[in-house]
């Protein structure tokens, strides 16, 4: 269920620019920003400006399709800009439980991890490990 901006969600008061957190990509559909706890080379996270709580609350619809497209692509665009020698990178959501907030965010990570062990994070395990963005979008392709 898409929900407006909530006042108590982080991730809303970022895409609003109601903190001081630095916009690495700003439309009118997505913002990005550097993870605070960074666990690659370089670790964005590309959100929707609308409240979507997780990957659940999407759906088999053009639009859904639409905006994790774009998310990707701004991901990907980042990345290329800000580490180019970078040969391996990773874009992906973590589903519930293993969300750490429920707004809607791409993980796009430039390796190798940091610290190492970095990586179990982002071990796909079924229906609640990380899911790959690319897996994602075929999950829901109208």
């Amino acid at each position: 269920m898409m929900a407006a901006a909530s006042s108590s969600c982080v991730f809303c008061e970022i895409a609003t620019r109601s903190t001081a957190t630095t916009l690495l990509h700003s439309d009118d559909k997505v913002v990005a920003f550097q993870d605070i706890r960074p666990s690659a080379f370089r670790h964005y996270l590309v959100i929707p400006v609308q409240h979507i709580p997780t990957v659940n609350d999407l759906q088999r619809k053009t639009e859904d399709y639409a905006l994790v497209t774009h998310m990707l692509e701004v991901g990907r665009m980042l990345l290329l800009r800000d580490a180019p020698h970078s040969n391996h990178h990773r874009f992906g959501f973590h589903q519930p439980p293993l969300n750490s907030v429920n707004h809607l965010h791409l993980h796009c990570l430039a390796l190798p991890y940091t610290p190492r062990w970095r990586f179990l994070k982002y071990m796909p395990l079924g229906p609640i490990g990380f899911i790959e963005a690319e897996r994602f979008l075929e999950k829901i392709k109208p």
